[in-house]
């Protein structure tokens, strides 16, 4: 029985270890396409972008001093498609940039990737979501689904994102059942986590830089709740 016990343990640990190896090389993958998007970034803004920006000067000079009647159609024209170049452009840059992260894009991939039972999403988040707070969002929800997946036999998963005045708050919550034999003691909570594989040191440390707090319940389900104070700079 022993030497059983030992085995499922091993395999537990590989399986675990192998899942953060995973999650390793997703991270340089997304990191290393980041910075080839940056990078790609500043070369427009640094080469087409000074471009263009001599070229609308000249043409504002052109509009200057011209005295043709017949060319200063031709010239607003010509200004206007100039700046509509630029803003495509500054539009285009941002898109690139890696702080241009769309939060609720990268929510609504995760859930509907997740095939283990339904979710749902509540977003009601402002447009200017610092990147600190989306990256760490998107991982905790990710980690959150994969414990799910992993450890659970909810039916139901949903999830909240909501920017109030003064904070940020993430709700992750399911409707899965305590296995057979556990309880809510104070004794066992932490045990009762580390069944669920949550994370939750990770989670812990993550938030920490934030100045976020996580608090977990269970009742009538497995409920994670996650609030970040606005009052700092990221």
């Amino acid at each position: 029985m022993k030497l059983r016990d030992d085995s499922t343990e091993k395999n537990l640990l590989l399986e675990e270890k192998n899942r953060m190896l995973a999650e390793k090389q997703d991270y340089e993958i997304y990191a290393a396409t980041l910075k080839e998007r940056n990078r790609i970034a500043r070369e427009i803004h640094d080469n087409v972008g000074h471009l263009l920006s001599r070229s609308i000067l000249i043409t504002g000079a052109a509009k200057a001093i011209n005295a043709s009647d017949a060319l200063s159609p031709v010239l607003d024209d010509l200004d206007h498609s100039l700046n509509q170049a630029m803003t495509s452009i500054r539009t285009s840059v941002h898109d690139l940039h890696d702080e241009s992260l769309n939060l609720k894009e990268a929510a609504e991939s995760l859930t509907s990737d997740f095939t283990f039972c339904p979710v749902t999403l509540n977003y009601d988040m402002g447009f200017e979501v610092p990147r600190e707070i989306k990256y760490c969002f998107i991982s905790i929800v990710k980690e959150a689904l994969s414990n799910v997946a992993r450890h659970s036999n909810a039916t139901l998963v949903q999830i909240t994102m909501r920017e109030h005045p003064a904070l940020y708050q993430l709700c992750i919550e399911d409707n899965g059942t305590l296995e057979e034999g556990l309880s809510l003691s104070e004794n066992n909570r932490e045990a009762l986590f580390s069944s669920r594989g949550i994370g939750l040191s990770n989670m812990n440390d993550r938030l920490k830089i934030l100045n976020g707090n996580l608090q977990i319940t269970i009742q009538k389900g497995f409920r994670l709740f996650i609030t970040i104070p606005k009052e700092q700079e990221y």
